[in-house]
């Protein structure tokens, strides 16, 4: 085999292992947060006496469009599809409902595909390995399996490098194909509010605003303060 079969035979096994190794390792710790607060100093002087002023209490106040209160103690999660390229609405809209309703926390996440799809996806590029290996190095596989080379392998083999390709960007797009799920499900508190699976679109803004202002929960205005 020359250089070049080498590298396109090299190529597919080292990301077919990369993808085996990500699906399998453990997602990276999260940061702790430390907060330092500096060393509160009193004065040495016993006899002299400090005020102390209280805080004002800040509650929190309705908004002036009419859409509800402070988004304190609510959690909106909006679950999408990462190989549809769905990020970029997903992020639109957490940055509209924190806008919107300050203090409320949006939590972004993936929405896998259903698990034989992910399963498929993961038989893809076995199958592009080995019609790699066969259309680069078919001439001493057949013969050493006792096997007759069938007619698709001279098809492929006339045209060897165009094959390789056809068969690396085919089996690349069913991969990706395979792990995308379509999916755009926003919750609010726990409660799926919208769904674009059911619905066959993703939700509007002033549809998601008013989705979202009906079941927001704050415990302030709920005890009627």
């Amino acid at each position: 085999m020359d250089r070049t079969q080498i590298l396109l035979v090299g190529l597919p096994i080292f990301l077919f292992f990369s993808d085996v190794f990500n699906l399998f390792s453990p997602p990276p710790p999260s940061k702790p947060t430390s907060h330092h607060h500096p060393p509160s100093t009193q004065p040495n002087n016993p006899q002299t006496t400090t005020h102390i002023q209280e805080p004002l209490l800040e509650f929190p106040t309705q908004k002036q469009s009419g859409i509800g209160p402070i988004g304190v103690g609510n959690t909106v999660n909006i679950d999408f599809c990462t190989s549809c390229s769905y990020k970029g609405n997903a992020v639109t809209v957490k940055n509209m409902l924190e806008a919107e309703f300050p203090g409320i926390n949006v939590v972004l996440a993936n929405y896998p595909a259903p698990l034989p799809k992910r399963l498929l996806s993961k038989v893809v590029p076995v199958v592009q390995l080995g019609l790699i290996i066969t259309i680069s190095a078919g001439e001493q596989i057949f013969p050493r399996l006792g096997i007759t080379p069938p007619a698709w392998y001279y098809s492929l083999r006339a045209n060897r490098f165009g094959s390789m390709a056809s068969i690396w960007l085919l089996g690349n797009f069913l991969q990706s194909f395979l792990q995308s799920s379509g999916a755009f499900e926003v919750y609010c508190n726990g409660d799926l509010i919208f769904s674009k699976l059911q619905q066959k679109r993703f939700p509007g803004e002033i549809e998601l605003r008013d989705l979202v202002s009906r079941r927001i929960a704050n415990p302030l205005y709920v005890n009627g303060i």
